[in-house]
């Protein structure tokens, strides 16, 4: 397909669904895994022992841990005698910690080992390991149990019952405390953190501890660490990293702030190397929440060093790491943390003239999303509105589906172009005229296909295009419901006036409907029918109501399932009896099925067959708790 917008009205197209960014990721730009970095040797003229100076696990005492954890799993989770099996399998631990660490399988049971292991035995295989800290943390196998011994701190800093128990215990001989050796580890690290921050394994240890310092746990990177030992296929970066907070002694937060200075000592190396480059993007996110005001030194560090080299010949030297594989990486969490007035610096010093040429680019168009997606105000968001819409659909014919969704998740979330965006997305996928088209979007924006493309439709250029056909329309089945489709009818519907868009969702048959509520994507779009405030009561009920016939299919649909608990909650009184009814009629059916008897069990499906009264008088109850608390929410 070619770059060039074509007239709306020429032969149809299907737009690639572009977006994907994995490593590797067809499309995406980027190489594949596999770069391996030489391990720089250590500072001072040290030198790592060989391997085979570290003890290694036998056969027998890998088989014994083995069997340990899982008698350890069949065990209750409290009581005397589990406990007293933790601390009696994680004292056998100490002893070969190192070994356990630096084998395989050991790794991945010394890795559940301590997931639930007590204060005391934690701090003491800790401390087992502290002394090889840099052979551990730079094996394949020894740094994900590095990471496992960080990731139990949330779980056991703060907790009073552990702090006793290692009062009393302290007799034994001196230990540290769990913030003594998590300040050492990071002292340690600090004293070499060009090194660890640039190892392939160690730079992991940076990053985790990067997170334990400031008190918040990425859900990306703790996904990244269970799925440390699959198969690089089976793993996929995730683009959106939710958090968990908690709490930390202050001496965490002063040492997050040492550790974080050590970033600009060399900027450039951190903005250029690929795996250094990890650390400062996680350094950024947890800055943000916890140092913002560090976090902006260091992005003004990153913008700084990016600005001064060589100018390109298109104009900014900005575009050129924009392209570039890995600064542009660390470019998009830069544009995620900076504060509104210094993103319209940015974009009128570097950006602007230049949105559809970075929007065509195929690394570059993935800054361009997250700079869209860092925009909140209507001064900003005009100008960019302006210079990028006309490139619209070229491109979507790019296959750049993401940078669209961009753009109108900005119209939305700042509220304004939402008329205009929708008209252009109707021209793009050739259904705005004749405007008896127009009912026909929601399956074409859910497969990114246009019209002719969803239809099988050719029309020649210059042709009048034809109308839409009812009857064709209703007798093909729903397309496959594309992930950046099903985000582009989520933000629709959340725009002031979803008015096109719930008439299309209302034209669908009621099997077309089922296949939307039942696909991954597709059932978050009538979560946002159910959720959005621009929907009303009739709207919602008028669209929902095509899937009366359909609950039993929906109720026995892993997704569907759970959507009909969604309208279920939501439900009058009224609906809920034919809700129920129709279920009820299909009982034995339901409590067969894995997903249906949880459906039956929310319904209260027995009582509702059994005992009508007692059901009504149960739904009733629940109802006005709902609108009691509706009332307060409102209030």
């Amino acid at each position: 397909m070619g770059l060039v917008p074509r007239s709306p009205h020429q032969a149809g197209r299907r737009f690639p669904a572009g977006g994907k960014r994995g490593r590797g990721a067809k499309g995406s730009g980027r190489p594949p895994p596999g770069r391996q970095r030489q391990p720089c040797p250590p500072p001072d003229g040290r030198s790592e022992p060989a391997p085979d100076a570290h003890p290694h696990l036998s056969p027998e005492a890998l088989g014994y841990f083995r069997r340990a954890l899982s008698a350890l799993k069949e065990v209750p989770e409290t009581g005397e005698e589990r406990e007293l099996m933790v601390h009696n399998v994680l004292k056998e631990v100490e002893a070969q910690a190192l070994a356990l660490a630096t084998n395989r399988a050991g790794s991945e049971m010394l890795q559940e080992l301590l997931g639930f292991s007590p204060l005391k035995p934690l701090c003491r295989v800790w401390a087992a390991l502290r002394p090889n800290l840099r052979f551990v943390a730079c094996h394949r196998c020894g740094v994900h149990v590095l990471q496992s011994a960080l990731l139990q701190l949330p779980r056991l800093l703060g907790n009073p019952a552990e702090e006793e128990e290692e009062e009393e215990d302290g007799k034994d001989g001196p230990l540290e405390t769990l913030e003594e050796l998590g300040l050492g580890l990071a002292a340690e690290v600090c004293d070499d953190f060009l090194f660890y921050c640039g190892d392939t394994h160690g730079s992991f240890v940076v990053r985790t501890l990067l997170q334990v310092l400031g008190g918040t746990l990425l859900e990306s990177e703790r996904a990244r660490h269970r799925g440390s030992q699959l198969p690089e296929a089976q793993r996929a970066p995730s683009r959106e990293c939710k958090a968990t907070d908690f709490k930390v002694p202050e001496t965490f937060l002063n040492c997050l702030q040492n550790l974080s200075s050590c970033f600009l000592k060399d900027i450039a190396v951190f903005i250029t190397d690929k795996i250094s480059s990890f650390c400062l993007q996680i350094a950024l996110q947890i800055l943000h929440r916890k140092l913002p005001q560090l976090c902006a030194h260091l992005c003004n560090a990153v913008m700084g060093y990016l600005s001064s080299r060589n100018s390109s010949a298109d104009g900014s030297p900005l575009l050129l790491f924009l392209r570039d594989q890995t600064s542009s990486r660390l470019l998009e969490q830069v544009l995620l943390v900076l504060e509104p007035p210094r993103l319209q610096s940015l974009f009128e010093d570097h950006f602007q003239g230049q949105l559809q040429t970075l929007a065509a680019h195929p690394i570059a168009n993935f800054p361009l999303q997250r700079f869209l997606d860092a925009i909140t105000t209507p001064e900003l968001l005009s100008p960019v509105f302006e210079e990028l819409s006309p490139a619209l659909e070229a491109v979507l014919a790019q296959g750049h589906s993401g940078v669209v969704i961009a753009l109108v998740g900005a119209c939305h979330r700042v509220g304004i172009h939402q008329a205009q965006v929708l008209q252009l997305l109707l021209e793009a996928f050739h259904c705005a005229e004749p405007s008896s088209r127009q009912v026909a979007c929601v399956p074409l924006f859910a497969t990114l296909m246009t019209y002719e493309v969803y239809y099988g439709l050719a029309e020649e250029e210059g042709a009048v295009p034809a109308e839409h056909q009812v009857e064709m329309a209703t007798a093909r089945d729903l397309g496959e419901v594309t992930v950046l489709g099903s985000l582009l009818l989520q933000h629709l519907l959340h725009f002031s006036s979803p008015g096109i868009i719930l008439r299309s969702l209302g034209a669908l048959t009621g099997p077309q409907l089922l296949t939307l509520a039942q696909s991954p994507a597709g059932s978050h779009v009538l979560d946002a029918v159910l959720t959005s405030p621009s929907v009303t009561r009739k709207q919602c009920r008028r669209v929902l109501k095509t899937l009366k016939g359909q609950y039993v299919a929906l109720a026995c649909s892993r997704h569907g399932s759970r959507v009909l608990d969604a309208i279920w909650s939501g439900a009058a009184l009224g609906a809920r009896k034919e809700i129920a009814a129709e279920l009820g009629a299909r009982n034995q059916e339901l409590i067969k099925d894995p997903f249906g008897h949880h459906v039956a069990r929310n319904v209260a499906l027995t009582t509702f067959l059994k005992r009508r009264e007692a059901w009504e008088q149960q739904q009733g109850a629940v109802a006005k708790r709902r609108r009691a608390l509706n009332s307060i929410l409102e209030d």
